[in-house]
């Protein structure tokens, strides 16, 4: 026996017709809307590396002008093989890097990413990084948006000189 749609049955079905329909008119940014857009990726750059190293690390302000805290909770750029969220670790008087989880970003306040704290950590590169050259890297955020940015390489600063005279 054939199934029979109700009225009802047959008024919801359209409805979800004229919803897809509709979904599929409007621009994908509507849809894709959220955290992502309240955070600005401030002086964003790649640290160059010598020739033949296989890792490198990427650097930047987030600021979140948003009134809900954001937590970053993955990065993924064509670069790297693998590219993940690190910090570095004071362990017994050894620096270490680990891998994190997430990096928050509190509402109306900035997570920093530098050399020596928290950064995206891209490891086994795909091909040598030239100065000047531009890496792209996604952020994704907690809530399932995405941001995508366009980061230059950069030599990294010269270590600041220290001073031995209490040896």
């Amino acid at each position: 026996m054939a199934a029979r749609h109700t009225n009802v049955e047959r008024t919801h079905m359209k409805n979800l017709t004229f919803a897809a329909a509709l979904a599929a008119c409007l621009p994908l940014g509507v849809w894709a809307a959220g955290a992502a857009d309240n955070i600005a990726v401030v002086d964003p750059y790649v640290r160059m590396v010598p020739p033949g190293a296989m890792a490198t690390a990427a650097f930047m302000v987030l600021k979140n002008a948003g009134d809900k805290d954001v937590k970053l909770v993955k990065a993924e750029s064509s670069a790297a093989k693998i590219t993940e969220l690190h910090t570095h670790l004071n362990e017994g008087g050894v620096m270490k890097m680990r891998q994190v989880p997430a990096i928050a970003i509190k509402a109306k306040g900035e997570a920093t990413l530098q050399p020596g704290g928290l950064h995206v950590m891209m490891i086994d590169l795909k091909a040598p990084l030239k100065e000047g050259d531009k890496v792209a890297v996604t952020l994704g955020f907690d809530d399932g948006s995405s941001k995508k940015i366009e980061a230059p390489i950069r030599k990294p600063a010269p270590m600041p000189a220290m001073d031995h005279s209490k040896h």
